[in-house]
């Protein structure tokens, strides 16, 4: 069955070609069509065709879904005194995932999809049509697979992350707990996941470790990412551009060659500024990367550790106050930019083709959401051409 959606005050489309010229390809008194799920039409509302519903926004502004890069949604327990803590004067450090940790293995499956299925619904209710689900606070071969298998019940963007952090059983011999998630945990774990992922930081992984298990699950078919130069410089960025990852998230602490590495090679930076608000940490140089040409991702990495907030227009607003971008950018690297890092053609945008996934602003334009920080202003979110929120 059709749906002709229209009314539309302002279209992002994502469409450089069309609209406003810009890269977001802004369209005024637009309506486009869906038919099983995806976007058949797109144009001024006046020549619309006609179709078996029809959906009259009122003059409302219409955005693609978000795309959210990086979450961690399977866990259990709560982090919110080690928030405290630090917003008292304490440092952060990797060191507290090992609480989350305990209480994931220590929670029945029903308790973890329940939990998931909250936050994803929280993710909907805010804009976000697309997300990628990281592994990573079991770190034992079934608690791993199992979170995994709960993620892929909810979302195709499923990430093994095995190299979170070194469980507190390998702590004398980590070695050993590399060859795990390399060996019987990966072979567990692959069939559940589209991505492998590592956190290559002191107090994690080193870079010869993130090598050789990002190498292991590109062996078997898994496309690579990598948590990297997120709490001082290090080799991370130039290992993901070296491999050729997907992207490379957090980024906050680059060198020249780093930037220039990214901008020629093509990975994703993926920025994630509700750490830097949860940590009080630097927040990354957004613009030094853009103006280099470098293409920037902007997700939530949703956690209960350093980043709690499943909100992307909260991070839409951070990004331009805090890092600089200016709000199309912002919009785009929600958009357009994670559907980049998720090597996705038919998400983050509006397009003839797309998968009709899309927000309805209860505002006139896309630039409130970074007008307006902290106000609810998503009236209603459609995954392929479905309301869901």
């Amino acid at each position: 069955m059709s749906l002709l959606v229209t009314g539309i005050g302002e279209l992002v489309t994502g469409d450089p070609q069309v609209g406003d010229g810009s890269p977001l390809g802004v369209l005024s008194g637009a309506a486009f069509v869906v038919d099983a799920g995806t976007v058949r039409w797109v144009g001024d509302a006046v020549g619309a065709p006609a179709a078996d519903q029809a959906v009259d926004v009122a003059g409302r502004s219409v955005i693609p879904g978000f795309v959210d890069s990086h979450s961690h949604l399977v866990f259990a327990g709560d982090r919110s005194a080690e928030f405290a803590a630090r917003m008292a004067g304490e440092t952060y450090s990797a060191g507290g995932i090992r609480a989350t940790v305990a209480a994931t293995r220590a929670a029945g499956d029903e308790q973890l999809a329940a939990q998931l299925s909250r936050h994803v619904a929280e993710m909907a209710r805010q804009g976000t049509t697309t997300v990628e689900i990281k592994s990573g606070y079991g770190l034992t071969v079934a608690d791993e697979a199992r979170a995994l298998a709960l993620a892929a019940a909810v979302t195709r963007e499923t990430t093994f992350l095995g190299a979170h952090v070194v469980p507190q059983e390998y702590a004398d011999d980590p070695a050993a707990y590399v060859d795990l998630v390399t060996g019987p945990m990966l072979t567990a774990c692959a069939a559940h996941a589209r991505w492998i992922d590592a956190f290559c930081e002191v107090g994690a992984f080193d870079v010869d470790q993130a090598r050789t298990v990002l190498e292991a699950g590109r062996a078997v078919g898994l496309g690579m990412r990598l948590h990297a130069n997120q709490l001082g410089h290090g080799p991370g960025v130039q290992l993901a551009c070296e491999l050729g990852a997907a992207a490379v998230d957090h980024c906050t602490y680059l060198t020249d060659a780093d930037v220039d590495a990214l901008a020629a090679s093509g990975v994703v930076a993926g920025l994630l500024p509700g750490v830097e608000f949860s940590t009080r940490s630097p927040y990354p140089d957004a613009r030094r990367l853009l103006d280099a040409g470098v293409t920037v991702a902007l997700a939530t990495d949703c956690n209960p550790g350093s980043s709690y907030t499943s909100s992307m227009p909260l991070c839409i607003a951070l990004a331009v106050r805090e890092m600089r971008m200016a709000p199309a950018e912002a919009m785009w690297s929600a958009t357009r930019g994670g559907a980049a890092s998720l090597a996705r053609g038919d998400v983050g945008h509006l397009t003839v083709g797309a998968r009709a996934d899309f927000a309805v602003l209860e505002a006139p334009t896309y630039l409130h959401l970074a007008y307006r920080p902290g106000v609810p202003l998503v009236a209603s979110t459609w995954a392929a051409g479905r309301q869901v929120a």
